[in-house]
């Protein structure tokens, strides 16, 4: 086969073999097929989609291009939760220890920031000595031994959708739903899970900025995901504004310990105990969804979700002490207020443009190749809906390199500010 004769194919609308998609992910491993010949078919597939055929097939190249974990001889339930990401995103740090703790097995395999948005593995990798690459045996005994465990991939588990997914990130070929629901639904089908429960974002700091969109979405991973024998539910959640207090790699490490020990933003709350509540139903851990918020709010006053999120660390070769001391963190040399200009009502927050802003002080990667420097961030004081006064603090940006001015009054003009109050708004749009 020709990779340039596939690539037409693609641009020009037309539906890939299974052997065409089987080749050119084949031959891209290996070398034969360049970076630039797959970032043209990962731009022809995002302006002309793939059928769900080509989906499925594309899924099963990603997951036969490694090994599938199977965890044998246990009774328990292995339920995941997967974020298609969003900024100040850190859901998946605090949601997996308490469903641990609750009596479910959370095998989870997370990927790293893409465009504007933040990952759980560079968050993690923020806490000095923690190990996101591990050979997948000893994945499974941390499983086991702890309930929960969070890794990259690997050469050993979807390392075509590793190398792809690095790859989309710096093409602008993130926001396609065939090239989503592959790199999503391959790595949770190859971790062994019984079923999962996807945090769908929406809004301009997300992927998906509609409803109508985000439903496709779910359609397509819903159906791959029943092709492959696993139950998926759905929650459709508000990404218009940033999530929680901290965006920023160990920033947001600080804010899922505080929220461990019961302080927390209400809007992260809201979408960490919905997730929450589907995946202990789905696991059978509880029979209805007011009784799993009891369940939850109990596994964090105990402080046992802390106790095992402590462990989790420890059993990664991270220190375990940032749990009682934030200041094994590091911490940035500059830190500098937003203040703002007028007063009023904050209206919105432009989520993706502080994203972007922050990559400027290394918070994110503009390329693969790129260092993060993990106490770059910001810190939110004022969310949607608050009232401002002229002059008061909006955020405190914290950087280390000579981009500090230039991106704090980025921030700034993130924030839209008016006279009239603000009615704020629920984080959960719907559930599929």
């Amino acid at each position: 086969m020709n990779p340039t004769e596939l690539i037409i194919k693609k641009r020009d609308g037309k539906k890939l073999s299974k052997e065409g998609i089987h080749f050119f992910t084949t031959e891209y491993l290996v070398g034969n097929i360049s970076e630039y010949q797959m970032s043209a078919m990962l731009m022809a597939i995002l302006l002309k989609g793939m059928d769900f055929d080509e989906t499925y097939w594309l899924t099963q190249e990603y997951i036969s291009s490694g090994e599938v974990i199977k965890f044998e001889n246990t009774n328990g339930r292995f339920i995941d939760k997967h974020s298609t990401g969003g900024v100040g995103d850190k859901v998946s740090i605090v949601l997996a220890p308490i469903a641990a703790e609750c009596g479910l097995f959370v095998p989870m395999i997370s990927g790293r920031g893409l465009e504007h948005t933040g990952g759980t593995l560079d968050k993690l990798e923020s806490i000095p000595g923690f190990q996101t690459q591990i050979p997948l045996k000893r994945f499974k005994e941390l499983v086991l031994q702890n309930h929960f465990a969070i890794i990259g991939q690997s050469k050993e588990i979807v390392p075509a959708d590793r190398r792809i997914y690095a790859l989309r990130d710096v093409t602008g070929t993130v926001e396609s739903i065939p090239l989503m629901t592959a790199s999503i639904m391959s790595k949770k089908i190859s971790s062994g899970i019984d079923g999962l429960v996807i945090d769908l974002k929406v809004g301009e700091g997300a992927f998906v900025k509609d409803l109508d969109t985000a439903k496709k979405l779910a359609e397509s991973l819903s159906k791959i995901g029943a092709k492959f024998g696993k139950t998926v539910k759905i929650l459709f959640t508000n990404m218009d504004s940033p999530l929680g207090s901290c965006i920023g790699n160990s920033l947001e490490i600080i804010e899922c310990i505080e929220f461990l020990k019961g302080n927390y933003q209400e809007d992260l709350k809201e979408v960490t105990f919905a997730l929450l509540a589907e995946m202990l139903l789905m696991g059978k851990i509880v029979k209805a969804k007011n009784q799993a918020e009891e369940t939850i709010m109990q596994t964090i006053k105990s402080g046992k979700a802390l106790q095992r999120f402590a462990k989790f660390v420890e059993l990664q070769d991270g220190n375990p002490g940032i749990v009682n001391d934030y200041s094994i963190l590091g911490k940035a040399k500059y830190a500098l207020p937003i203040i703002a200009e007028k007063e009023g009502y904050v209206k919105d927050i432009n989520s993706k443009e502080i994203g972007w802003a922050l990559i400027d002080v290394g918070a994110g990667r503009r390329k693969i190749s790129d260092k993060i420097d993990y106490t770059a961030g910001l810190k939110l004081s004022k969310k949607v809906g608050d009232y401002v006064q002229k002059n008061e603090v909006l955020g405190e940006l914290f950087y280390n390199n000579g981009k500090g001015e230039r991106v704090a009054d980025r921030i700034k003009k993130s924030y839209c500010i008016v006279k009239s109050s603000i009615i704020k708004k629920g984080r959960i749009l719907g559930i599929y």
